[in-house]
């Protein structure tokens, strides 16, 4: 039940728009306290769940035997279903964390996509290059870390894109929301997330 327990909750503010990802431990926390409730879509349609009742819902579900497709946490007293949403009741009441800039996120940002060929590659295949190299007083920040492949790389070596007629495909950016998110979405379990970002997020294919 560790595992299930370290799962991913997608966290919604008071507006329906998706600010972080937790754990269902912390999920579970959030509701009991009352700071947060439960976001279940049934039928191209929201139902909002206190923590009482989402213990009877999860009750209904186990008698109707619906668990096929879902998770469960067991206590001595109750079974309940593991949820995949939760919605913050005070906005100033979660923190909105920022993205961390890594190297894996920087992977996550870009698709595992070179950013001046446009092709696609594993990992290992790619290198972090700095747009504005490190000599000409480059700075480890977002706007200027992209994804490159070996050939792109070797290609610009320590120089300005254009000084060997090199372009981004895009402009690098902190991104807007945490980058996992699109690698969850890969999960059939999470499916219910889509409901809650935009298509330009759940869209995207990774290539590990």
């Amino acid at each position: 039940m560790v595992d299930t327990l370290n799962g991913s909750v997608l966290v919604l503010n008071k507006y329906y728009n998706p600010v972080n990802i937790t754990t269902v431990r912390r999920a579970f926390c959030m509701v009991f306290k009352r700071i947060a409730e439960v976001i279940t879509v049934e039928e191209e349609s929201f139902y909002t769940y206190n923590f009482s009742s989402w213990a009877e819902f999860s009750e209904y579900k186990r008698m109707l035997r619906d668990g096929h497709e879902n998770e469960w946490v067991y206590t001595p007293n109750l079974t309940l279903l593991v949820p995949r949403v939760v919605r913050v009741l005070s906005y100033d009441r979660v923190e909105i964390s920022k993205v961390r800039l890594t190297r894996r996120n920087i992977y996550y940002r870009d698709s595992n996509t070179c950013q001046y060929c446009g092709k696609k590659f594993k990992t290992k295949d790619l290198n972090i290059d700095h747009v504005i190299p490190k000599s000409k007083g480059g700075k480890e920040v977002w706007s200027n870390l992209v994804c490159a492949c070996v050939e792109c790389n070797i290609r610009k070596s320590n120089k300005l894109p254009r000084e060997v007629g090199m372009k981004l495909i895009r402009k690098p950016a902190r991104p807007k929301l945490n980058p996992l998110i699109i690698i969850h979405l890969s999960k059939k379990k999470y499916a219910s997330w889509k409901n809650f970002l935009s298509e330009a997020y759940w869209n995207v294919e990774l290539q590990q």
